[in-house]
């Protein structure tokens, strides 16, 4: 598995609008073959500044995503409305997807 995580720092004018300019994109990514999740969400210290959290199958999936139209589209755009370049950890799990937390289940499970 693929496990990637990005932060984004949006304009300051165009952050209200990252969500819906991304839709389009994370929608077509999440419909991907080999894609396991994709998902964004906004810090609560900067609200200017978005986590993707994305995971593929493979590392081949993951080279498919990155060739593929949508992403091209997005990667034509954003420029457009990014802050600062975006800061990304990639890295590949023997794993297949998310586990349970050992440490905490709520009380009664």
């Amino acid at each position: 598995m693929i496990f990637i995580a990005v932060k984004f720092t949006v304009r300051s004018d165009r952050s209200d609008d990252w969500l819906s300019l991304v839709q389009e994109f994370t929608e077509a990514t999440r419909q991907e073959p080999g894609n396991i999740s994709f998902e964004w969400s906004r810090s609560v210290d900067d609200p200017h500044r978005f986590v993707l959290l994305e995971s593929f199958a493979s590392p081949q999936a993951g080279e498919e995503h990155v060739r593929s139209e949508h992403f091209r589209k997005a990667m034509a755009w954003m420029p457009d409305v990014i802050a600062t370049t975006p800061e990304i950890v990639n890295v590949e799990l023997p794993d297949e997807g998310w586990s349970r937390m050992a440490e905490l289940s709520p009380r009664g499970e």
